[in-house]
């Protein structure tokens, strides 16, 4: 049952309810958080994910979804091998880089708490590299369930121990905040060595005949665009964590604690919606991505078309009950806030109830793109927005009284740009490579015929 290739609809299902149930954790691992830690913990807790983020980016982002599309088009059998060695070693790097920055980061942001946070928090950006090996290297071959149940087991484990430790070191502020991010570490251990059990059982049974493995230049054709593209939203977020809260500062004396509500409030309920629609993103690839590479573009495109339509009947509904529901949905979620901060986060969900359509859509026609053979023009688009999110939260802060609220509103125009953007690059897709691409491919599959060579083993 788990190891079958599934539909497109099939396997947008199950990776989006994955990926639904975990974030639907995480929201809800935010009430018993928050009511231990607080506004000012919570501040704390995001200040330090934003370097973890970039890292996380470099190291693993681009890999799920680059080998995806290398695998499903048919050229990159044994790409994740590669891989492995090759992200192996950046994950390991990003790990230890992380822990050398701990320091600087806390003097930086003026938290001393965030050195120790970081320290512990380090060891799980390598192991989150080998994961998102094995989830690229499944969903390639069409098979959604090891993203699904790894996602689903990161949570419950870092909710559990997360929840735990948190309320063992209660009375101690910094502590607390640093053992919630231990439990991170702990989760990424755990469902890494699960799916990689779930990746060699399936690898003992090899094929007649064996491709070798493509060359390290193949899988960073995919892996480093989508790495570029991935990484400008945690950038963008550093670069907020310390501008926002520096301009905050000088308005008033709850500066953590606003950001808190922003990023780790409000910005989680938002993400639901676009969680789920996170399937239809991954699921697409491997539909997507033979058409373009065999030049059928047009067929590419339906398919890229019938994806955001999917995503926008999705999205949409969620951002009408999250406009409608934002005050139930911030008492039940994050009712330990008092009453003041609980309205600050009412209207900041209101303000970005838009963005969980836009950014669904981005995320969805992202894909597209990387599956229709242009990943580059996702990077494009992400730096262009993440760069007119900062410039302009930072300047609606600061120049209007709008306060936090700026950055709500700065996220919205971001989300909205990029979305107009990959559309435009969707629908100019192809045309400059129609006459060409039959060539293309002959030349190409001449090369993977010359390419074959016994593996001496039978596969079952």
């Amino acid at each position: 049952m788990f190891s079958k290739k599934q539909s497109f609809i099939k396997g947008a299902i199950i990776i989006s309810l994955g990926g639904f149930i975990s974030k639907v954790l995480g929201a809800l691992y935010r009430i018993p958080l928050t009511n231990i830690l607080g506004g000012e913990g919570m501040g704390i807790y995001q200040m330090v994910y934003p370097l973890y983020c970039i890292l996380l980016t470099v190291s693993a982002s681009g890999i799920p979804t680059g080998i995806a599309r290398l695998i499903s088009s048919g050229t990159g059998d044994g790409a994740e091998r590669r891989a492995f060695r090759l992200y192996g070693v950046v994950g390991l790097l990003g790990s230890m880089l992380m822990f050398a920055l701990s320091a600087p980061l806390a003097r930086v942001q003026g938290e001393p708490a965030i050195a120790l946070c970081c320290k512990l928090l380090s060891p799980s950006v390598f192991f989150v590299s080998v994961l998102s090996i094995v989830r690229g290297y499944f969903q390639g071959l069409g098979n959604m369930y090891p993203t699904a149940l790894t996602e689903i087991a990161e949570q419950v484990i870092k909710v559990a121990v997360g929840v735990a430790l948190s309320y063992v070191f209660r009375d101690n502020l910094a502590l607390a905040v640093a053992s919630t991010l231990f439990a991170v570490t702990v989760s990424e251990v755990v469902s890494t060595a699960a799916a990689c059990l779930w990746y060699f059982k399936r690898r003992k049974r090899l094929p007649l005949y064996r491709v070798p493995e493509p060359p390290a230049k193949d899988i960073l054709r995919f892996t480093v665009p989508l790495t570029l593209t991935a990484i400008a939203m945690p950038l963008s977020q550093l670069a907020e964590s310390i501008i926002i809260v520096r301009i905050l500062r000088g308005i008033t004396d709850d500066a953590t604690a606003l950001y808190g509500i922003f990023s780790g409030c409000a910005i989680t309920i938002i993400n639901l919606p676009v969680s789920v629609t996170y399937g239809l993103a991954a699921s697409g690839v491997p539909q997507i991505s033979p058409l373009a590479e065999s030049g059928n573009f047009a067929e590419a495109k339906k398919q890229s078309l019938k994806a955001i339509l999917i995503t926008l009947a999705v999205s949409l509904p969620a951002a009408v009950g999250l406009f409608f529901m934002a005050p139930l949905a911030a008492k039940l979620i994050f009712g330990s806030l008092d009453g003041a901060q609980r309205e600050i986060l009412v209207k900041l969900i209101k303000i970005l109830a838009v963005s969980s359509v836009t950014e669904s859509l981005v995320q969805t026609s992202s894909a597209c793109i990387t599956a229709l053979g242009s990943p580059v023009k996702s990077t494009i688009t992400q730096w262009t927005t993440a760069i007119l999110r900062v410039g302009l939260a930072a300047a609606l802060i600061k120049f209007t009284n709008l306060s936090v609220y700026g950055a709500a509103w700065a996220a919205n125009a971001a989300f909205f740009v990029a979305m107009l953007m990959n559309f435009w690059y969707i629908i100019r897709a192809g045309k400059k490579r129609r006459g060409a691409h039959d060539e293309d491919n002959a030349d190409r599959f001449g090369n993977m015929r010359g390419r074959l060579k016994p593996s001496g083993k039978e596969g079952a």
